[in-house]
C-alpha cells in the first residue's frame, strides 16, 4: 500500500452552467504537472457539476446519470492524467423529482460513487425537499493503496459515520462540501473537522465552495488534530501530502480506537 497521498484541493465556486464547470475541470487538468509536481487525487467541492441555485430550487432538471457529461469528463481526465478526481454532482434517482447528491471518484479504470446519507434539513433549510437520501452504506476506497472514506458536507455533523469509515479501514476522510455561510458556521466547520480527525485518529480533508454564499476554509487536519493547511474564504488551490505513518504514530501514542468500549 502507498505510504503517501498527494492532494490538490480546489476551493472553487460552481456555477449554474454545467458546461462552464466542466471547462474548469479541463483548466485544472492542464496544470496537474505544474510547479507543485505530480498529484494523486484532485478534490473539488460538493455540487460542482452545477450549483444548488436559489434555496429550494427544483434540481431534477439538472440531474445527470453516471454516464452523463460530468461523470464521463471525470473519467476521461482520470484516464488521461493518471490522477484520480473527486467532485460532487446531482444524479438521477429512483424518485425522478428528487435526485441524489452524489460524489463521483474517478480513477484510471474505476469509478466509485457515494450518495449523501444525511440531508441538510437544518438552519431553516430542507434539502430533503429536493434531494433523495442515499442508502446507509459508508463508502471507503483505496487510491493507490491509500485507504479513504467519503462524506459530504452535512454528514460531518454525525460522528457515527466517521467512526464507521475508520472502522472500515479509512486512514483519511475526505469531505467535499458547500457549507453555507452564517453565524458560527466557520467555527462549526473547523471544530467538527478537527473533532472527526482527533476522535478517529485519521487525516480529515474538508474542501468547500468559497464565499460569500459558502464558508470556504478548505482545510487539512492531521490525525492529532493539527491544522496542516487552510484556505480563507476566497477561491484557492491548495496542495497537501497525507502520510500513513502519521496515522500509525498517533495511534501508538493515543490508542483510543483500541480502548473504546461501546
Amino acid at each position: 500500500m502507498s505510504d503517501t497521498l498527494r492532494l490538490r484541493l480546489v476551493q472553487q465556486a460552481s456555477t449554474l452552467d454545467p458546461a462552464e464547470n466542466r471547462a474548469t475541470l479541463d483548466a485544472l487538468a492542464a496544470d496537474l504537472d505544474g510547479p507543485s509536481g505530480a498529484v494523486d487525487l484532485v478534490v473539488l467541492p460538493e455540487a460542482f457539476a452545477r450549483d444548488f441555485g436559489e434555496a429550494g430550487s427544483d434540481l431534477a432538471p439538472h440531474a445527470e446519470t453516471l454516464d452523463g457529461p460530468f461523470a464521463c469528463r471525470l473519467r476521461e481526465l482520470a484516464e488521461q492524467s493518471g490522477t484520480a478526481w473527486l467532485a460532487g454532482m446531482f444524479e438521477k434517482a429512483d424518485d425522478p423529482a428528487r435526485p441524489w447528491n452524489t460524489l463521483v471518484l474517478a480513477e484510471r479504470g474505476a469509478v466509485t460513487t457515494y450518495r449523501k446519507i444525511h440531508l441538510y434539513d437544518s438552519f431553516g433549510y430542507r434539502e430533503s425537499d429536493t434531494i433523495s437520501k442515499g442508502a446507509l452504506e459508508p463508502c471507503t476506497v483505496d487510491i493507490g493503496g491509500f485507504p479513504l472514506g467519503l462524506m459530504t458536507c452535512y454528514d460531518l455533523r454525525f460522528p457515527e459515520l466517521a467512526r464507521a469509515l475508520s472502522r472500515a479501514g479509512a486512514e483519511a476522510i475526505v469531505v467535499p462540501a458547500a457549507w453555507v455561510a452564517g453565524d458560527l458556521k466557520v467555527e462549526h466547520w473547523r471544530t467538527l473537522l478537527r473533532a472527526r480527525a482527533i476522535e478517529n485518529t485519521v487525516w480529515v480533508v474538508g474542501v468547500g465552495q468559497p464565499g460569500p454564499r459558502y464558508t470556504g476554509h478548505t482545510i487539512v487536519v492531521a490525525p492529532d488534530g493539527e491544522v496542516v493547511v487552510e484556505a480563507g474564504t476566497e477561491p484557492a488551490v491548495l496542495d497537501a501530502t497525507l502520510d500513513r505513518e502519521a496515522v500509525a504514530d498517533v495511534r501508538r501514542t493515543n490508542p483510543s480506537l483500541t480502548n473504546r468500549r461501546l
